[in-house]
């Protein structure tokens, strides 16, 4: 299973890029089946972008990062 410490490692990476735009992401939880929960919060939530920046962003960094992330799921 995922340690949910280097999930959180990962998107503080991500985090400066996403409050830039005044949005961010907050880690949910990691089930055991490998799949991340985040909420997108701010600017982010409700944007007409948010699922590409949830897949091409947040999911592809997570996924090179730490390659048994299965799927990044917005909740």
């Amino acid at each position: 299973m995922l340690d949910k410490a280097k999930v959180q490692e990962v998107l503080n990476k991500i985090r400066p890029s996403l409050q830039m735009d005044g949005g961010d992401v907050e880690l949910i939880a990691v089930r055991e089946d490998n799949v991340v929960e985040v909420k997108l919060v701010g600017a982010c939530h409700g944007c007409p972008m948010s699922t590409m920046t949830l897949k091409a962003g947040i999911e592809r960094v997570l996924k090179n990062e730490l390659p048994e992330v299965v799927e990044v799921v917005s909740v």
